[in-house]
């Protein structure tokens, strides 16, 4: 009797043992992408970087996780609207890029984590508490664009010694784009260099702000580059060599894409970065309890075409420190 009670038993043990397997391999993660941007060549690249770190540490889509991805088209207004749609598909958790995306997010939820993988200074912001304690439910990497908005303009002098005015040129709508414009006064008045405002709310205004910008004598142009630009960087640097203004933005897309420099984040990088946390905070850690980290990759990309289609010589110093020319 013990023997056939055994046996039945262990057959049961076998038949039931595959089934929980399965179950266990059935186990769907679904995770939301939000992006105040438009889907557009860049920021698809970034975001590919993103999705192939997951699969590396075992994510596959259509396998163990899905991806509800919502598309902001450069136009904060619909970040609430679209944050909603997120929490109401039942996600796991929440991929930011923009800082408007992160601000949406937050404001749908308290409970469901929260990753960025860009955006400026989240503390300044009040998404979190501290950059080493977020507190709460939101973590990830943090682009710190506005701290970098002086050392642009520092390259700007170096580049034109004798500049005196420069044009700054922004999203009026993005809150971190105003930090950006504020960081860039400060450093303006250290560097002697009067700005002057162009403050945009639609990429259709830019032709006019730079036509703004030449009647006050402008001698150059800062974009402060954003969710809502990336998909028309061509046309910003079309205008700005068409108006004779050497313009320096915040990411390399722009330089490849005709502007003469960009100083900035490596977003990919970021991106990578931020499947990371995913990957924590799925296998148990708190999103409060993570770090922010910051960019540890900084580039300096220099367009020599851009440069001679200008009639500018760039100084062999600057040409030396650039992680990319483009000839």
């Amino acid at each position: 009797m013990r023997r056939r009670m055994f046996l039945g038993v262990l057959a049961g043990g076998l038949v039931t043992a595959p089934v929980t397997a399965q179950a266990e391999q059935a186990k769907v993660v679904r995770i939301g992408l939000l992006d105040l941007a438009a889907s557009e060549s860049a920021r698809n690249a970034w975001w590919k970087m993103f999705h192939d770190r997951l699969r590396e540490l075992g994510y596959v889509e259509g396998q163990n996780v899905i991806f509800e991805s919502r598309w902001g088209d450069g136009q904060p207004d619909r970040m609430p609207a679209l944050a909603a749609e997120l929490i109401k598909a039942k996600v796991e958790l929440i991929v930011t890029a923009g800082s408007e995306a992160a601000l949406a997010a937050k404001q749908a939820t308290s409970s469901i984590p929260i990753v960025m993988a860009t955006g400026a200074d989240p503390v300044e912001l009040g998404l979190v508490a501290g950059l080493a304690r977020p507190g709460g439910n939101v973590t990830g990497v943090t682009s710190i664009q506005s701290e970098l908005a002086s050392k642009r303009l520092e390259l700007l002098k170096q580049l034109m010694p004798r500049v005196a005015r420069v044009g700054i040129m922004w999203d009026v709508d993005n809150r971190a784009s105003t930090l950006i414009v504020r960081d860039a006064e400060h450093g303006a008045k250290s560097l002697g260099v009067v700005l002057h405002r162009a403050g945009i709310r639609d990429t259709r205004e830019a032709e006019a702000a730079f036509l703004t910008l030449k009647r006050v004598r402008v001698e150059a142009v800062i974009l402060v580059a954003s969710p809502e630009f990336i998909g028309e960087r061509r046309r910003f640097a079309d205008l700005a060599i068409t108006h004779r203004l050497p313009m320096v933005v915040g990411s390399r897309e722009y330089a490849e894409a005709g502007g003469l420099l960009s100083y900035g984040t490596d977003y990919p990088d970021l991106f990578r970065r931020a499947a990371t946390y995913v990957d924590k905070i799925l296998k148990g850690a708190k999103p409060g309890g993570l770090p922010i980290e910051q960019p540890t990759k900084l580039e300096l990309v220099i367009n020599l075409k851009t440069a001679k289609a200008l009639g500018l010589t760039i100084p062999p110093s600057l040409l030396a420190r650039a992680d990319q020319v483009i000839e």
